[in-house]
C-alpha cells in the first residue's frame, strides 16, 4: 500500500513539475499549442539552375517528409509562387503531397503567392482548401509549349545543317529544319493528352466547386484570386498568417521547413557576386543560361 502512495505521490509530483514547467518549453514543444509547418515552394518547376534554382520533387521530397512527419501537426501549409513548368514534375510533386496527407491524416492548406499558375496550380490542387490574395494570379490549367525556328538565318549565314538520325520522326521539329504541319500535329496531340489527364485532375480535386464553363475554365486563361474563388478554383481570400491564426488560435505555431543545406550553408546552387567568373567558365553554362531564361519568360507570362 505504501509502495502505491509513493508512486501516486510521484507520478503527481512529475505532473506538477511538468505543468510549471510547460510555459518555459518553446511554442512547438508544448503539446496544448496548436502546430502547423509550413513549406515554401518557389520558382519554376522542374527548371532548376545555379542561375534560378526551381521546384522539383527532389528538392521538396524530404520537406515534405518533415512537414507531414511533424509531432501533433494541425495541417500542412503550402506557400506557393509558381508559373509552372514541367508537367511530369509538377505531377510527381502533387502525388507525393497526397500520399503523406492520406498517410498521416493531415489536411492540407495551399496559400497562393503572387503566382499560382499551370503546374503551380496543379500541386495547389493536392491541398483540400486553396486560400489566395485578392491580387494572385490563379489558373492557367493548358499546356504550352515552344521553340524556335532558324532556317532562314541559317540560309543568310550559308550555313548547311547536317543530321542522321535512325527513325523517321526522330528528328521531329529540329528547329534547324523546316517545320512540317504532321509534326506540329502530333505535337499538340501530346499536348491534348497532358491537358486531358490536368482536367481530370483539377475535377476530381475540385469537383462540385467548379462554377463556370469548362471551355472557358480550362482554357488556358488565367485570373486574379478574386475572380477565382467565384470560379470555383480557389476557396478563399486570406493570407497565410491570419488564416491560421483564425483556424488554429492566436498562439498557433508555424514552423518553416527547409530544404536540407550543403556544408556551406547553402539550399541550392545559387550565385553570389564573387561567384560569376568561375560560373561563366562552367562546361554548361549556356544550357544554365538558357534555362534561366525560360523561367524567365514563364515569370513574365504573368507580368512578372
Amino acid at each position: 500500500m505504501a509502495d502505491k502512495d509513493m508512486s501516486e505521490h510521484l507520478r503527481q509530483l512529475f505532473a506538477s513539475a511538468r505543468e510549471a514547467l510547460r510555459p518555459l518549453l518553446p511554442k512547438r514543444l508544448r503539446g496544448d499549442i496548436p502546430v502547423v509547418p509550413v513549406i515554401r515552394l518557389s520558382g519554376a518547376i522542374g527548371l532548376s539552375t545555379p542561375l534560378r534554382p526551381g521546384v522539383t520533387l527532389a528538392s521538396v521530397a524530404r520537406p515534405l517528409e518533415r512537414a507531414f512527419g511533424t509531432r501533433r501537426a494541425r495541417a500542412v501549409a503550402l506557400l506557393i509562387n509558381s508559373p509552372g513548368g514541367s508537367p511530369v514534375q509538377s505531377h510527381a510533386i502533387f502525388r507525393r503531397i497526397r500520399q503523406l496527407a492520406e498517410e498521416k491524416a493531415v489536411p492540407v492548406i495551399a496559400f497562393a503567392e503572387d503566382v499560382v499558375a499551370s503546374g503551380g496550380y496543379m500541386i495547389a490542387c493536392a491541398a483540400d482548401e486553396i486560400v489566395c490574395d485578392p491580387s494572385s494570379i490563379v489558373g492557367s490549367i493548358g499546356v504550352v509549349g515552344g521553340s524556335f525556328g532558324f532556317v532562314q538565318l541559317m540560309e543568310k549565314l550559308g550555313i548547311e545543317r547536317r543530321l542522321y538520325t535512325s527513325g523517321e520522326r526522330k528528328a521531329m521539329l529540329d528547329p534547324f529544319l523546316p517545320e512540317k504541319s504532321d509534326d506540329v500535329d502530333r505535337l499538340k496531340a501530346v499536348q491534348r493528352d497532358i491537358h486531358d489527364d490536368f482536367i481530370a485532375l483539377v475535377k476530381e480535386r475540385r469537383g462540385a466547386r467548379l462554377v463556370g464553363p469548362e471551355n472557358d475554365l480550362f482554357s488556358g486563361e488565367f485570373w486574379t484570386g478574386r475572380k477565382a474563388v467565384e470560379l470555383g478554383i480557389a476557396d478563399s481570400i486570406g493570407d497565410l498568417r491570419s488564416t491560421l491564426r483564425q483556424r488554429f488560435g492566436d498562439d498557433v505555431v508555424t514552423p518553416l521547413i527547409s530544404p536540407a543545406r550543403g556544408w556551406l550553408g547553402r539550399v541550392q546552387p545559387g550565385v553570389g557576386a564573387t561567384e560569376w567568373e568561375g560560373l561563366l567558365h562552367r562546361p554548361n553554362f549556356a544550357g544554365e543560361l538558357i534555362s534561366a531564361l525560360e523561367a524567365r519568360a514563364l515569370w513574365a507570362r504573368y507580368g512578372l
